[in-house]
């Protein structure tokens, strides 16, 4: 037995049996090693952000880790984008990173680089194996540390002969054992009095929930607090799951236009953190706060992310006497379906109308989408998933990751064509796989939240260089035929009506799927 294949053993034997993978010369004994070992499923991504969004989605629906396999620095490179929105979103990941063999690394070959300096800042945990018969034990730790709370991600570091050097002393199955997953530490009493207090003051009190806050149990009971109290129950904007739908508790989710953030905490005087931060601008904007929040707003952390929110929220109810109180929940409720002309708030109502009971939403509609998750709140109940860290190019992949992780549930990616650009061969990997998501490109031939970024950061003209830089249409992108090179069925809407009728083909169709629509 060789290092890569007890590497790959521990892994599946330890529960990360899904490897989203991009190799090169270096892996070339782990994905050798893959067809002598039983029980892990390795999906090929054309391009190691492809890998790194999937198993960001596959994590966020599971709450366990999938593994990549990236080819030395600059693969890993490649990936760093998603792996930033990752670890915004607290999704634990194993990443496996190759390296030039040990007695090669001196020789500063061209593919030689600084690959624990390049994963640290996207990583929490990061470690080169120096040996073949400790790769197993690293493959634990590293398991264990993307399975901490509240989710991270871990990069074990493979150097080619640590994956093609047999075992000296094999362990009898070749699994090392991954210790224990700690408990999460619990908010203290004084913490929880405190919330309490604020929450009986009489002054407008906002609690934001984020992490593992905004799970369907966790929303019941924030639902029978604020129910109690007249708190107001918000998200983040930037949120990595949602529960939502008819039936479920109804959350705000902050604005992503600072004027309108503001707005939102204007007349707050209290704000209570279940698993999140204090609400700021997404950038600075010359004249403007930083703080979405007034001057003077009492900010309050009832529980970090890394706590146990569940016990915060249940010990909050019990200090503020709702523990019998009944949390007013969405009621079900499908529109009329819109016709005409194409507009953000048709399209809105129609994927309310048509979304089908416990479908996942991934959410990359920056500007066409912002008002899609409180449309869809009376829709059959749902999970919607949106970006965290604002890295572009995310849905496409973590899409890929959440029909992998849920392949019972309808996958809809939300996507604009602008940001689709960014990772497109993701279409590949869907196709292959025959994973059951169906992409909306809201196709307006331009970088529209662009558009909007230059009034908000005062510049009145814009000339045609600058145009040059936010406008795609020339060449404009034909989706149809990029999504059939890829091998998937793909329509395009123009109306409202044919929008509707391909929506319906899209959702039957039991594989990838795309329409196109035209803004």
């Amino acid at each position: 037995m060789n290092g890569a294949e007890s590497l790959i053993r521990t892994l599946a034997g330890n529960g990360v049996d899904v490897c989203f993978a991009n190799p090169g010369t270096s892996e070339m004994h782990f994905v050798a090693a893959l067809d002598r070992v039983d029980g892990m499923r390795c999906i090929l991504a054309l391009f190691e952000g492809v890998a790194t969004g999937a198993a960001d989605g596959y994590g966020r629906m599971l709450d366990r880790p999938a593994s990549t396999l990236l080819h030395l620095g600059p693969g890993l490179a490649n990936g760093l984008s998603n792996l930033h929105n990752a670890i915004r979103a607290y999704s634990p990941i194993v990443n496996i990173i190759g390296d030039h063999a040990t007695y090669h690394r001196h020789h500063d070959a061209p593919l030689t680089s600084d690959i624990e300096g390049t994963a640290r800042p996207f990583s929490h945990w990061v470690r080169t194996s120096s040996s073949a018969d400790m790769v197993a034990a690293d493959g634990a730790a590293a398991i264990a540390a993307a399975r901490a709370a509240p989710g991270c991600i871990a990069s074990l570091i493979l150097p080619g002969d640590v994956a093609w050097n047999d075992l000296r002393n094999p362990l009898p199955d070749g699994i090392a054992k991954m210790p224990m997953d700690l408990p999460r530490p619990r908010a203290p009493d004084a913490a929880v009095d405190t919330a309490a207090r604020l929450l009986r003051s009489g002054e407008r009190t906002a609690i934001i929930l984020a992490g593992l806050g905004t799970r369907e149990k966790t929303l019941e009971t924030a639902g029978r607090i604020a129910e109690k109290t007249g708190a107001v129950l918000y998200v983040p904007s930037l949120s990595p799951r949602v529960a939502s739908g008819a039936g479920r508790v109804p959350v705000t989710r902050i604005p992503y236009a600072l004027a309108l953030a503001i707005e939102t905490f204007s007349e707050i005087k209290n704000i209570i953190l279940i698993g999140g931060k204090a609400p700021v601008a997404f950038f600075a904007y010359p004249g403007s706060p930083s703080e979405c929040y007034q001057p003077g707003t009492r900010i309050f952390t009832l529980a970090r992310v890394d706590e146990d929110i569940s016990y915060a929220l249940e010990a909050l109810a019990h200090a503020v006497d709702a523990e019998r109180t009944t949390a007013p929940v969405s009621k079900f409720s499908i529109p009329v379906r819109p016709e005409g002309d194409i507009t953000p708030e048709k399209i809105g109502l129609l994927i309310a109308a048509t979304l089908p009971e416990s479908a996942i939403v991934v959410d990359e509609s920056v500007s066409t989408g912002r008002n899609f998750v409180t449309v869809a709140q009376t829709a059959p109940p749902h999970d919607w998933l949106l970006p965290t860290g604002g890295s572009i190019g995310y849905a496409m992949p973590v899409a890929v990751g959440a029909a992998v992780a849920c392949p019972d549930r309808k996958v809809i990616c939300l996507e604009s064509d602008g940001s689709g650009m960014y990772m497109p061969q993701t279409l590949w990997t869907q196709a292959r796989e025959g994973l059951n998501i169906l992409t909306l490109i809201f196709a307006n031939r331009k970088y529209q939240i662009l558009h909007n970024e230059m009034t908000n950061v005062g510049v009145s003209n814009v000339g045609p260089k600058a145009s040059a830089l936010i406008d795609i249409d020339r060449p404009v992108i034909d989706w149809l035929s990029l999504a059939r090179t890829f091998g998937i069925e793909a329509f395009r809407a123009e109306t409202m009506d044919e929008l509707s009728r391909f929506m319906d083909a899209g959702l039957v169709i039991q594989g990838p799927c795309l329409i196109e629509i035209v803004m």
